[in-house]
Protein backbone atom coordinates (compact mmCIF):
# COMPACT_ATOMS: atom_id res chain seq x y z
CA UNK A 1 0.00 0.00 0.00
CA UNK A 2 1.02 3.49 -1.22
CA UNK A 3 1.18 6.58 0.89
CA UNK A 4 -1.84 8.50 1.46
CA UNK A 5 -1.65 11.66 0.36
CA UNK A 6 -5.33 12.81 -1.22
CA UNK A 7 -8.94 11.82 0.16
CA UNK A 8 -12.28 12.20 -1.28
CA UNK A 9 -15.30 12.88 1.02
CA UNK A 10 -18.42 11.31 -0.38
CA UNK A 11 -21.02 13.58 1.53
CA UNK A 12 -20.75 17.24 2.38
CA UNK A 13 -23.16 17.16 5.82
CA UNK A 14 -22.14 17.33 9.23
CA UNK A 15 -19.68 14.41 9.24
CA UNK A 16 -18.26 15.03 5.95
CA UNK A 17 -17.30 18.61 6.42
CA UNK A 18 -16.10 17.74 10.01
CA UNK A 19 -14.09 14.44 8.41
CA UNK A 20 -12.69 17.40 5.49
CA UNK A 21 -11.82 19.84 8.24
CA UNK A 22 -9.30 17.31 10.07
CA UNK A 23 -8.30 15.97 7.13
CA UNK A 24 -7.04 19.49 5.22
CA UNK A 25 -5.78 20.54 8.84
CA UNK A 26 -3.28 17.80 8.86
CA UNK A 27 -2.09 18.20 5.32
CA UNK A 28 -4.31 15.89 3.11
CA UNK A 29 -5.83 17.22 -0.25
CA UNK A 30 -9.67 16.78 -0.34
CA UNK A 31 -12.51 16.25 -2.77
CA UNK A 32 -15.41 16.82 -1.13
CA UNK A 33 -18.23 15.48 -3.25
CA UNK A 34 -21.80 15.74 -2.13
CA UNK A 35 -24.87 14.78 -4.88
CA UNK A 36 -25.91 18.19 -4.20
CA UNK A 37 -23.56 20.99 -5.49
CA UNK A 38 -25.29 23.33 -2.84
CA UNK A 39 -23.96 21.46 0.17
CA UNK A 40 -20.48 21.39 -1.26
CA UNK A 41 -20.75 25.28 -1.28
CA UNK A 42 -22.18 25.04 2.08
CA UNK A 43 -19.42 22.89 3.54
CA UNK A 44 -16.80 25.25 2.27
CA UNK A 45 -18.36 28.61 3.74
CA UNK A 46 -18.74 27.01 7.25
CA UNK A 47 -15.15 25.68 6.85
CA UNK A 48 -14.08 28.85 6.45
CA UNK A 49 -16.25 30.61 8.98
CA UNK A 50 -14.77 28.10 11.46
CA UNK A 51 -10.71 28.58 10.37
CA UNK A 52 -11.51 31.95 10.83
CA UNK A 53 -12.52 31.94 14.33
CA UNK A 54 -9.73 29.90 15.13
CA UNK A 55 -7.55 32.18 14.16
CA UNK A 56 -9.50 34.57 16.09
CA UNK A 57 -8.93 32.58 18.76
CA UNK A 58 -4.95 32.34 18.46
CA UNK A 59 -5.54 27.78 18.03
CA UNK A 60 -4.13 29.16 13.99
CA UNK A 61 -2.64 30.95 11.99
CA UNK A 62 -3.59 32.93 9.26
CA UNK A 63 -1.22 31.06 7.31
CA UNK A 64 -2.16 27.28 8.31
CA UNK A 65 -6.19 28.10 8.05
CA UNK A 66 -5.56 29.58 4.04
CA UNK A 67 -3.44 25.87 3.56
CA UNK A 68 -5.93 23.85 4.99
CA UNK A 69 -8.99 25.81 2.98
CA UNK A 70 -6.78 25.58 -0.34
CA UNK A 71 -6.08 22.04 0.20
CA UNK A 72 -10.52 21.43 -0.25
CA UNK A 73 -11.15 20.84 -3.71
CA UNK A 74 -15.05 20.83 -4.37
CA UNK A 75 -16.54 18.05 -6.51
CA UNK A 76 -19.64 18.23 -8.63
CA UNK A 77 -18.69 14.96 -10.25
CA UNK A 78 -18.21 11.65 -8.65
CA UNK A 79 -15.47 10.92 -10.94
CA UNK A 80 -13.44 13.64 -9.69
CA UNK A 81 -12.86 11.55 -6.94
CA UNK A 82 -10.26 9.02 -9.38
CA UNK A 83 -6.79 9.88 -7.54
CA UNK A 84 -7.74 9.66 -4.23
CA UNK A 85 -5.90 7.51 -1.96
CA UNK A 86 -8.77 6.95 0.27
CA UNK A 87 -12.68 7.68 0.12
CA UNK A 88 -14.54 8.07 2.69
CA UNK A 89 -18.46 7.61 2.45
CA UNK A 90 -20.29 10.13 4.75
CA UNK A 91 -24.33 9.74 3.78
CA UNK A 92 -27.09 8.40 4.53
CA UNK A 93 -27.33 5.30 6.45
CA UNK A 94 -29.11 3.34 4.01
CA UNK A 95 -27.25 0.06 3.30
CA UNK A 96 -28.44 -0.59 -0.55
CA UNK A 97 -27.45 3.22 -1.37
CA UNK A 98 -23.76 2.60 0.56
CA UNK A 99 -23.70 0.03 -1.43
CA UNK A 100 -24.38 1.33 -4.76
CA UNK A 101 -21.95 4.35 -4.28
CA UNK A 102 -18.98 1.91 -3.45
CA UNK A 103 -19.47 0.01 -6.72
CA UNK A 104 -19.63 3.59 -8.73
CA UNK A 105 -16.34 4.25 -6.40
CA UNK A 106 -14.60 0.88 -7.19
CA UNK A 107 -15.03 1.52 -11.21
CA UNK A 108 -13.17 4.91 -10.95
CA UNK A 109 -10.28 4.56 -8.31
CA UNK A 110 -6.88 3.18 -8.93
CA UNK A 111 -6.38 -0.42 -7.33
CA UNK A 112 -5.13 0.66 -4.53
CA UNK A 113 -7.31 3.24 -3.09
CA UNK A 114 -8.80 2.18 0.34
CA UNK A 115 -12.98 2.84 0.42
CA UNK A 116 -14.10 3.30 4.05
CA UNK A 117 -17.15 3.88 5.15
CA UNK A 118 -18.06 6.28 8.05
CA UNK A 119 -21.16 4.20 9.07
CA UNK A 120 -22.21 4.18 12.73
CA UNK A 121 -24.58 1.14 12.59
CA UNK A 122 -24.39 -1.00 9.07
CA UNK A 123 -22.28 -4.18 8.50
CA UNK A 124 -19.14 -3.24 6.87
CA UNK A 125 -18.92 -6.61 5.39
CA UNK A 126 -22.56 -6.55 3.73
CA UNK A 127 -20.60 -2.94 2.50
CA UNK A 128 -18.31 -4.50 1.05
CA UNK A 129 -20.27 -7.59 -0.28
CA UNK A 130 -21.04 -5.20 -3.18
CA UNK A 131 -17.22 -4.62 -4.69
CA UNK A 132 -15.20 -6.82 -6.23
CA UNK A 133 -12.15 -6.25 -3.68
CA UNK A 134 -13.94 -6.14 -0.79
CA UNK A 135 -10.35 -6.78 1.06
CA UNK A 136 -9.96 -2.94 0.76
CA UNK A 137 -13.23 -1.98 2.46
CA UNK A 138 -12.83 -1.10 5.91
CA UNK A 139 -15.11 1.18 8.31
CA UNK A 140 -13.58 4.81 9.48
CA UNK A 141 -15.96 5.40 12.02
CA UNK A 142 -16.34 8.90 13.30
CA UNK A 143 -18.36 10.65 16.02
CA UNK A 144 -19.68 14.37 15.77
CA UNK A 145 -18.64 16.77 16.01
CA UNK A 146 -15.78 15.40 14.50
CA UNK A 147 -12.88 18.19 15.15
CA UNK A 148 -13.90 17.52 18.94
CA UNK A 149 -14.46 13.87 19.23
CA UNK A 150 -11.28 12.43 18.82
CA UNK A 151 -12.05 8.96 18.57
CA UNK A 152 -12.21 6.58 15.23
CA UNK A 153 -13.23 3.26 15.14
CA UNK A 154 -11.08 1.78 12.45
CA UNK A 155 -13.48 -1.70 11.46
CA UNK A 156 -12.49 -4.54 10.25
CA UNK A 157 -14.57 -6.74 7.85
CA UNK A 158 -14.56 -10.39 6.90
CA UNK A 159 -12.79 -9.75 4.18
CA UNK A 160 -10.86 -6.78 4.63
CA UNK A 161 -7.06 -6.77 4.51
CA UNK A 162 -5.63 -5.83 8.00
CA UNK A 163 -2.45 -4.17 6.63
CA UNK A 164 -5.88 -1.61 5.39
CA UNK A 165 -6.75 -0.55 8.67
CA UNK A 166 -3.08 -0.44 9.95
CA UNK A 167 -2.95 2.34 7.36
CA UNK A 168 -6.52 4.13 8.58
CA UNK A 169 -4.87 3.80 12.36
CA UNK A 170 -1.82 5.41 10.85
CA UNK A 171 -3.92 8.37 9.32
CA UNK A 172 -6.10 8.41 12.39
CA UNK A 173 -3.15 9.44 14.29
CA UNK A 174 -1.69 11.87 11.63
CA UNK A 175 -4.82 13.99 12.05
CA UNK A 176 -4.71 14.03 15.49
CA UNK A 177 -7.38 11.73 16.48
CA UNK A 178 -7.12 8.42 18.45
CA UNK A 179 -8.06 5.40 16.85
CA UNK A 180 -9.26 2.08 18.18
CA UNK A 181 -9.72 -1.63 16.25
CA UNK A 182 -13.22 -2.88 16.13
CA UNK A 183 -14.88 -6.37 14.40
CA UNK A 184 -17.81 -5.87 12.27
CA UNK A 185 -20.59 -6.60 15.22
CA UNK A 186 -23.56 -4.10 15.82
CA UNK A 187 -23.00 -1.13 16.99
CA UNK A 188 -19.03 -1.57 16.79
CA UNK A 189 -17.66 0.00 20.24
CA UNK A 190 -19.51 3.01 21.12
CA UNK A 191 -22.59 2.52 20.09
CA UNK A 192 -22.37 -1.09 21.36
CA UNK A 193 -21.23 0.22 24.89
CA UNK A 194 -23.50 3.00 25.25
CA UNK A 195 -27.00 1.12 24.83
CA UNK A 196 -26.97 0.15 28.59
CA UNK A 197 -26.60 3.91 30.09
CA UNK A 198 -30.01 4.08 28.05
CA UNK A 199 -31.81 1.67 28.08
CA UNK A 200 -31.46 0.71 31.51
CA UNK A 201 -32.46 4.74 32.78
CA UNK A 202 -35.46 3.80 30.53
CA UNK A 203 -36.40 1.00 32.52
CA UNK A 204 -36.17 2.44 35.41
CA UNK A 205 -38.59 5.28 34.45
CA UNK A 206 -41.08 3.01 32.67
CA UNK A 207 -41.29 1.08 36.29
CA UNK A 208 -41.49 4.45 38.16
CA UNK A 209 -38.75 4.10 40.26
CA UNK A 210 -37.79 7.76 39.49
CA UNK A 211 -38.38 10.56 36.91
CA UNK A 212 -36.38 11.56 34.17
CA UNK A 213 -34.28 14.33 36.44
CA UNK A 214 -34.46 12.52 39.53
CA UNK A 215 -32.34 9.29 37.14
CA UNK A 216 -30.04 11.88 35.74
CA UNK A 217 -29.16 13.82 38.60
CA UNK A 218 -28.26 10.72 40.50
CA UNK A 219 -25.70 9.80 37.57
CA UNK A 220 -24.15 13.14 37.60
CA UNK A 221 -24.05 13.35 41.58
CA UNK A 222 -23.84 9.99 42.69
CA UNK A 223 -22.04 7.59 40.33
CA UNK A 224 -20.11 10.63 38.83
CA UNK A 225 -21.20 10.58 35.14
CA UNK A 226 -20.59 13.91 33.16
CA UNK A 227 -24.62 13.34 31.97
CA UNK A 228 -27.44 11.12 32.81
CA UNK A 229 -29.19 9.02 30.11
CA UNK A 230 -32.52 11.92 29.31
CA UNK A 231 -29.93 14.57 29.26
CA UNK A 232 -27.89 12.21 26.74
CA UNK A 233 -30.54 11.34 24.62
CA UNK A 234 -31.56 14.79 24.74
CA UNK A 235 -28.21 16.21 23.29
CA UNK A 236 -27.99 13.23 20.57
CA UNK A 237 -32.22 13.47 20.01
CA UNK A 238 -34.21 10.64 19.65
CA UNK A 239 -34.59 10.43 16.07
CA UNK A 240 -30.95 9.10 15.85
CA UNK A 241 -31.09 7.31 19.29
CA UNK A 242 -34.16 5.53 19.24
CA UNK A 243 -33.48 3.49 15.67
CA UNK A 244 -30.06 2.53 16.91
CA UNK A 245 -31.43 1.00 20.20
CA UNK A 246 -34.28 -0.53 17.57
CA UNK A 247 -31.30 -1.68 15.17
CA UNK A 248 -28.93 -2.98 17.93
CA UNK A 249 -31.40 -4.66 19.55
CA UNK A 250 -32.89 -6.60 15.86
CA UNK A 251 -29.06 -7.31 14.47
CA UNK A 252 -28.28 -8.95 17.63
CA UNK A 253 -31.70 -11.00 17.54
CA UNK A 254 -33.27 -9.68 20.11
CA UNK A 255 -30.68 -9.89 23.23
CA UNK A 256 -32.53 -8.74 26.02
CA UNK A 257 -29.74 -6.74 27.28
CA UNK A 258 -30.56 -4.37 24.79
CA UNK A 259 -34.32 -4.62 24.54
CA UNK A 260 -35.62 -1.12 23.76
CA UNK A 261 -38.47 0.91 25.53
CA UNK A 262 -41.64 2.11 24.38
CA UNK A 263 -40.69 5.93 26.47
CA UNK A 264 -38.86 6.29 22.89
CA UNK A 265 -40.98 5.08 20.56
CA UNK A 266 -44.20 7.38 21.42
CA UNK A 267 -41.65 10.27 21.96
CA UNK A 268 -40.08 9.38 18.58
CA UNK A 269 -43.38 8.84 17.06
CA UNK A 270 -44.43 12.56 18.43
CA UNK A 271 -41.60 14.32 17.21
CA UNK A 272 -40.51 15.10 20.80
CA UNK A 273 -37.19 14.72 20.19
CA UNK A 274 -34.51 16.52 22.40
CA UNK A 275 -33.02 19.42 22.31
CA UNK A 276 -32.97 20.66 18.62
CA UNK A 277 -37.09 20.56 18.80
CA UNK A 278 -36.91 22.00 22.25
CA UNK A 279 -38.96 19.71 24.01
CA UNK A 280 -37.88 15.98 24.77
CA UNK A 281 -37.40 14.54 28.55
CA UNK A 282 -37.03 17.78 29.01
CA UNK A 283 -38.28 21.29 28.42
CA UNK A 284 -35.79 24.06 26.28
CA UNK A 285 -36.15 27.88 27.16
CA UNK A 286 -33.79 29.71 25.40
CA UNK A 287 -31.52 26.57 24.80
CA UNK A 288 -31.48 26.19 28.53
CA UNK A 289 -32.84 23.18 29.98
CA UNK A 290 -35.66 23.54 32.51
CA UNK A 291 -35.66 21.61 35.91
CA UNK A 292 -37.98 21.10 38.70
CA UNK A 293 -37.15 22.42 41.94
CA UNK A 294 -35.84 19.76 44.73
CA UNK A 295 -37.99 20.30 47.94
CA UNK A 296 -35.65 21.42 50.92
CA UNK A 297 -34.04 18.94 53.05
CA UNK A 298 -36.32 18.51 56.16
CA UNK A 299 -34.76 19.59 59.94
CA UNK A 300 -33.41 16.46 62.03
CA UNK A 301 -35.16 16.48 64.86
CA UNK A 302 -33.48 15.45 68.02
CA UNK A 303 -33.89 12.13 69.16
CA UNK A 304 -33.59 10.33 66.15
CA UNK A 305 -33.08 6.33 66.12
CA UNK A 306 -31.43 4.57 63.86
CA UNK A 307 -31.36 0.46 63.26
CA UNK A 308 -29.18 -0.89 60.74
CA UNK A 309 -30.32 -4.48 58.90
CA UNK A 310 -27.85 -7.02 59.72
CA UNK A 311 -28.17 -7.97 55.94
CA UNK A 312 -25.04 -7.10 53.84
CA UNK A 313 -21.79 -6.66 55.75
CA UNK A 314 -20.04 -4.04 53.60
CA UNK A 315 -23.15 -2.23 53.45
CA UNK A 316 -23.70 -2.15 57.37
CA UNK A 317 -20.31 -1.05 57.88
CA UNK A 318 -20.55 1.67 55.35
CA UNK A 319 -23.78 2.99 56.79
CA UNK A 320 -22.62 2.46 60.42
CA UNK A 321 -19.89 5.04 59.39
CA UNK A 322 -21.83 7.41 57.58
CA UNK A 323 -24.62 7.61 60.64
CA UNK A 324 -21.42 8.00 63.01
CA UNK A 325 -19.86 10.45 61.06
CA UNK A 326 -23.50 12.17 61.04
CA UNK A 327 -23.91 12.15 64.29
CA UNK A 328 -26.91 10.23 64.85
CA UNK A 329 -27.75 7.84 67.57
CA UNK A 330 -27.51 4.07 65.99
CA UNK A 331 -29.17 1.09 68.03
CA UNK A 332 -27.35 -1.99 68.34
CA UNK A 333 -29.51 -4.79 69.22
CA UNK A 334 -30.35 -7.65 67.71
CA UNK A 335 -34.34 -6.64 67.15
CA UNK A 336 -35.69 -3.65 65.35
CA UNK A 337 -37.14 -1.29 68.38
CA UNK A 338 -40.07 -0.01 67.45
CA UNK A 339 -39.71 3.51 67.57
CA UNK A 340 -36.40 3.82 65.20
CA UNK A 341 -35.92 4.21 61.33
CA UNK A 342 -34.96 1.07 59.82
CA UNK A 343 -31.95 1.20 57.33
CA UNK A 344 -31.36 -1.72 55.06
CA UNK A 345 -28.08 -1.61 52.69
CA UNK A 346 -28.82 -4.14 49.73
CA UNK A 347 -27.10 -4.89 46.52
CA UNK A 348 -29.54 -5.40 44.26
CA UNK A 349 -31.77 -6.18 46.15
CA UNK A 350 -35.34 -4.11 46.89
CA UNK A 351 -36.51 -3.52 49.94
CA UNK A 352 -39.49 -5.48 49.25
CA UNK A 353 -37.35 -8.53 49.47
CA UNK A 354 -35.13 -7.62 52.71
CA UNK A 355 -38.53 -6.60 54.86
CA UNK A 356 -40.03 -10.44 53.26
CA UNK A 357 -36.87 -11.94 54.58
CA UNK A 358 -36.05 -10.31 58.17
CA UNK A 359 -40.08 -10.01 58.93
CA UNK A 360 -39.67 -5.79 59.53
CA UNK A 361 -41.96 -3.57 59.78
CA UNK A 362 -42.09 -2.39 55.81
CA UNK A 363 -43.34 0.85 57.14
CA UNK A 364 -40.48 1.93 58.60
CA UNK A 365 -38.10 0.56 56.76
CA UNK A 366 -36.01 2.20 53.74
CA UNK A 367 -33.34 1.69 51.82
CA UNK A 368 -29.74 3.47 51.70
CA UNK A 369 -27.54 3.26 48.74
CA UNK A 370 -23.80 2.12 49.92
CA UNK A 371 -22.34 1.75 46.80
CA UNK A 372 -22.05 5.12 45.66
CA UNK A 373 -22.16 8.58 46.96
CA UNK A 374 -21.66 8.59 50.63
CA UNK A 375 -18.92 11.43 50.98
CA UNK A 376 -20.12 14.80 51.61
CA UNK A 377 -22.04 16.87 49.06
CA UNK A 378 -22.53 13.96 47.32
CA UNK A 379 -26.05 12.75 46.55
CA UNK A 380 -27.45 9.98 48.51
CA UNK A 381 -30.39 7.95 47.61
CA UNK A 382 -32.89 6.48 50.17
CA UNK A 383 -35.19 3.73 48.73
CA UNK A 384 -38.88 3.37 50.13
CA UNK A 385 -40.74 0.08 50.04
CA UNK A 386 -44.40 0.37 48.48
CA UNK A 387 -45.88 0.68 52.20
CA UNK A 388 -42.72 3.23 53.94
CA UNK A 389 -44.88 5.53 55.69
CA UNK A 390 -43.92 9.47 54.16
CA UNK A 391 -43.02 10.44 57.97
CA UNK A 392 -40.46 7.84 58.22
CA UNK A 393 -39.39 8.91 54.59
CA UNK A 394 -39.01 12.09 55.76
CA UNK A 395 -36.64 10.96 58.80
CA UNK A 396 -34.25 9.29 56.32
CA UNK A 397 -34.28 12.58 53.97
CA UNK A 398 -33.37 14.72 57.24
CA UNK A 399 -30.84 11.83 58.73
CA UNK A 400 -29.12 11.82 55.35
CA UNK A 401 -29.15 14.93 54.51
CA UNK A 402 -27.91 16.66 57.66
CA UNK A 403 -24.65 17.71 56.77
CA UNK A 404 -25.71 19.29 53.30
CA UNK A 405 -25.83 16.64 50.80
CA UNK A 406 -28.66 16.24 48.74
CA UNK A 407 -30.95 13.12 49.07
CA UNK A 408 -32.84 11.35 46.32
CA UNK A 409 -36.20 9.79 47.93
CA UNK A 410 -36.58 6.61 44.84
CA UNK A 411 -39.28 3.85 44.55
CA UNK A 412 -38.58 0.31 45.20
CA UNK A 413 -36.11 -1.04 42.91
CA UNK A 414 -33.90 -4.27 42.37
CA UNK A 415 -30.25 -2.27 42.43
CA UNK A 416 -32.04 1.01 43.06
CA UNK A 417 -30.55 3.90 39.93
CA UNK A 418 -26.84 3.63 39.98
CA UNK A 419 -26.23 0.78 41.21
CA UNK A 420 -28.52 -0.87 37.81
CA UNK A 421 -27.09 1.93 35.56
CA UNK A 422 -23.37 1.13 36.52
CA UNK A 423 -23.21 -2.15 36.74
CA UNK A 424 -25.63 -2.78 33.76
CA UNK A 425 -22.81 -0.65 31.64
CA UNK A 426 -19.71 -2.21 33.14
CA UNK A 427 -21.51 -5.99 32.10
CA UNK A 428 -22.16 -4.48 28.45
CA UNK A 429 -18.41 -3.50 28.09
CA UNK A 430 -17.49 -7.02 29.77
CA UNK A 431 -19.23 -8.90 26.86
CA UNK A 432 -17.80 -6.81 24.09
CA UNK A 433 -14.18 -7.69 25.59
CA UNK A 434 -16.23 -11.64 25.82
CA UNK A 435 -16.81 -11.96 21.93
CA UNK A 436 -14.03 -9.93 20.98
CA UNK A 437 -15.22 -7.34 19.46
CA UNK A 438 -12.57 -5.54 21.26
CA UNK A 439 -9.56 -5.17 23.32
CA UNK A 440 -10.01 -4.28 26.63
CA UNK A 441 -7.69 -1.20 26.26
CA UNK A 442 -9.68 -0.30 23.20
CA UNK A 443 -13.00 -0.79 24.92
CA UNK A 444 -11.93 1.99 27.59
CA UNK A 445 -10.62 4.40 25.51
CA UNK A 446 -13.46 4.22 22.69
CA UNK A 447 -15.84 5.27 25.39
CA UNK A 448 -14.02 7.09 27.55
CA UNK A 449 -13.33 9.49 24.43
CA UNK A 450 -16.53 8.69 23.10
CA UNK A 451 -18.88 8.91 25.55
CA UNK A 452 -17.12 10.57 28.73
CA UNK A 453 -17.60 7.85 31.17
CA UNK A 454 -15.44 8.65 34.51
CA UNK A 455 -12.77 6.36 35.51
CA UNK A 456 -11.16 6.02 32.08
CA UNK A 457 -13.53 3.18 31.03
CA UNK A 458 -16.17 1.06 31.84
CA UNK A 459 -13.72 -1.89 32.25
CA UNK A 460 -11.73 0.63 34.75
CA UNK A 461 -14.50 2.12 36.43
CA UNK A 462 -15.52 -1.67 37.12
CA UNK A 463 -12.53 -2.44 38.70
CA UNK A 464 -12.10 0.94 40.77
CA UNK A 465 -16.09 0.23 42.25
CA UNK A 466 -15.21 -3.51 42.47
CA UNK A 467 -16.08 -6.19 39.74
CA UNK A 468 -17.14 -8.87 42.74
CA UNK A 469 -19.26 -6.17 44.15
CA UNK A 470 -20.93 -5.58 40.61
CA UNK A 471 -21.19 -9.08 39.87
CA UNK A 472 -23.00 -9.34 43.20
CA UNK A 473 -25.66 -6.74 42.04
CA UNK A 474 -26.05 -8.30 38.64
CA UNK A 475 -26.74 -11.95 40.12
CA UNK A 476 -29.06 -10.36 43.09
CA UNK A 477 -31.29 -8.23 40.49
CA UNK A 478 -31.65 -11.37 38.34
CA UNK A 479 -32.69 -13.13 40.76
CA UNK A 480 -35.36 -10.74 41.96
CA UNK A 481 -36.44 -10.00 38.20
CA UNK A 482 -35.84 -13.09 36.24
CA UNK A 483 -34.98 -10.57 33.52
CA UNK A 484 -31.93 -12.31 31.77
CA UNK A 485 -30.42 -8.72 30.31
CA UNK A 486 -29.12 -8.89 33.96
CA UNK A 487 -26.71 -12.08 33.77
CA UNK A 488 -24.01 -11.10 34.63
CA UNK A 489 -21.29 -11.42 31.25
CA UNK A 490 -19.01 -14.54 31.59
CA UNK A 491 -15.66 -11.87 31.13
CA UNK A 492 -17.03 -10.53 34.54
CA UNK A 493 -18.03 -13.52 36.26
CA UNK A 494 -14.26 -15.88 35.76
CA UNK A 495 -12.09 -12.40 36.53
CA UNK A 496 -13.85 -12.05 39.39
CA UNK A 497 -13.67 -15.48 39.96
CA UNK A 498 -10.03 -15.62 39.46
CA UNK A 499 -9.31 -12.31 41.37
CA UNK A 500 -7.75 -10.47 38.51
CA UNK A 501 -8.45 -7.29 36.35
CA UNK A 502 -11.42 -6.96 34.24
CA UNK A 503 -8.81 -5.47 31.81
CA UNK A 504 -6.89 -9.19 32.21
CA UNK A 505 -7.10 -10.69 28.60
CA UNK A 506 -7.69 -14.51 27.87
CA UNK A 507 -3.83 -15.06 28.58
CA UNK A 508 -1.91 -13.35 30.88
Amino acid sequence: MSEMKKIGVVGAGAMGQGIAQIAAQAGYTVYLFDTRAEAVTAAQKQLQAIWQRQVERGRMTSEQTEAAYALIQPCSQLEQLADSDLVVEAIVENLKIKQEVFQNLEALVSETCILASNTSSLSITAIAQACQRPERVAGFHFFNPVPLMKVVEVIEGLRTDPQVCEQLVAMAKAMGHTPVRAKDMPGFIVNHAGRPMNIEGLKIAQEQVADFATIDAIMREQAGFRMGPFELMDLTALDVSHPVMESIYNQFYQEPRFRPSPITAIRYAGGILGRKTGEGFYRYEDGKKQLPEEPAIPALDAGVKVWLVPHHAEGYERAQALLQRLDVELVEAEEAPEDALLVATPFGEDVATIVAHFGLDATRTVALDTAFGLEVGQRRVVMRSLLTADEWVQTARAIFGSDGSPVSVIEDSAGFVAQRLVASIVNGACDIAQQGIASAEDIDTAVSLGLGYPKGGPLALGDALGAEMLLEILQSMQMITGDMRYRPSLWLQRRVQLGVSLKTSRRV
